[in-house]
């Protein structure tokens, strides 16, 4: 009879204890939103992109509404009326929808936008081979343009969201207008936005 020659080995991979986790928020940024005045710096970088006005009205239209990065791209041409000036607002989340004014910048964007767009789409926001604009995609865009913008911290669509709702604050509309107007179902979620609002504190020392 035959022995196989074996023998026996120690395993060299060493299982973890414990599993690796994404560092908190937190630690990558220093707050969760952008200000008005950052949100232009990242438009700005945006219209050097191949495609600079439509990635720029993208994040001009995100901020303006308040919009998640699902709500913006599935964005369709006839939420927008153009008579009226008026945006109507679907909200995911069991959001609240609402409709929106659009102002004389955001108007003319989304002209030029509709009657450059090749091929014609019912999306507003399309990629150059005409499907709709994916939510990586733009996620990969507001990166590219907060690093272009050199903002100092990692850029993401959601901070433009917060950035709608720390602006509005601060020109000091009230929590229940501000409510309707992001589409939250519970106010605690617009809370936030009002307590860290500066206008809170402006008569303190006069």
């Amino acid at each position: 009879m035959v022995k196989a020659h074996l023998k026996l080995l120690t395993p060299r991979t060493v299982n973890r204890t414990v599993t690796p986790t994404r560092r908190p928020n937190s630690e990558l940024r220093t707050r969760e939103y952008l200000t008005e005045a950052e949100v232009s710096r990242l438009m700005k970088a945006a219209q050097n992109n191949r495609w600079g006005h439509r990635d720029s009205t993208m994040i001009l239209v995100a901020f303006r509404h308040g919009l998640r990065v699902s709500e913006l791209v599935d964005l369709r041409w006839d939420q927008v009326d153009f008579q009226t000036a008026t945006l109507h607002v679907r909200r995911v989340k069991q959001g609240t929808p609402a409709t929106h004014p659009i102002i004389g910048d955001e108007l003319r964007a989304f002209r030029r936008l509709q009657r450059e767009q090749e091929p014609k789409s019912p999306f507003v926001f399309t990629s150059e081979r005409g499907s709709p604009f994916s939510a990586a995609g733009f996620a990969r865009l507001v990166e590219r343009a907060g690093t272009g913008a050199k903002l100092g911290f990692k850029a993401h669509p959601h901070m433009l969201r917060h950035a709608t709702g720390y602006a509005l604050a601060n020109k000091g509309h009230d929590t229940r207008a501000l409510q309707a107007y992001l589409g939250h179902k519970n106010i605690q979620h617009t809370v936030r936005y009002t307590e860290l609002a500066p206008t809170r504190f402006r008569d303190f020392w006069r």
